[in-house]
């Protein structure tokens, strides 16, 4: 998929907006002329106004643009909702009951299949990203990937009678700070970014 139109719609609206109300509605920090990000363990800062993402560190890489764009929308989206603290699934979002399978496809459905097995893995890979557990199923986890945004990870074992399952829910307030199809990005990028950590420590 082509994102540089998508990325470019992004950089112009980061332009657009001052880097002290992005810090302030993102809560993310400002560091000289540019905003600190912590995203699933790297660490960049945007510089303002060009809106390029410089790695802290050697190791942190280079990110995809999707992920680019991902970000970009969230510290311009300029909202402040507070969470509510219920949680709800993706297709509780606004068109959301239509990209359901989708949304199930890219990634519940991949964190059944790397997790479903062996579920207590899943909370130790997530303590790496500040994950806790939330008590949910039989193994819940909740990530803040954005300051603003946690992502909750369910996972019930296999028995006699079913197999593995798993869901992911968001606090209510989401919806007010994203569009439904980044929640979609958002989603695959967390089970991804865990099944890499997994991969490397195991």
């Amino acid at each position: 998929m082509n994102y540089t139109p998508a990325h470019e719609v992004a950089l112009n609206k980061f332009r657009a907006c001052s880097l002290e109300d992005m810090a302030r509605c993102s809560g993310y920090s400002i560091e000289g002329n540019a905003l600190f990000i912590e995203f699933l363990g790297h660490n960049f800062k945007v510089d303002y106004p060009r809106g390029n993402f410089v790695p802290v560190h050697a190791v942190d890489g280079e990110l995809p643009l999707a992920t680019q764009v991902l970000i970009l929308h969230y510290i311009t989206s300029l909202t402040e909702p507070l969470e509510v603290g219920k949680l709800i699934s993706y297709k509780e979002f606004p068109g959301g009951a239509i990209y359901i399978k989708p949304f199930t496809g890219r990634a519940i459905d991949p964190m059944v299949r790397i997790f479903g097995a062996n579920p207590d893995r899943l909370l130790e890979v997530a303590t790496s990203l500040g994950g806790q557990s939330n008590g949910l199923g039989d193994v819940g986890v909740t990530i803040k990937v954005f300051p603003r945004i946690p992502v909750t990870l369910i996972l019930w074992r296999a028995d006699d009678e079913f197999p593995a399952s798993g869901n992911i829910l968001f606090d209510a307030s989401a919806p007010a700070i994203l569009p439904t199809e980044d929640y979609a990005v958002l989603a695959s990028l967390v089970v991804f970014s865990l099944k890499r950590i997994r991969e490397s420590v195991s």
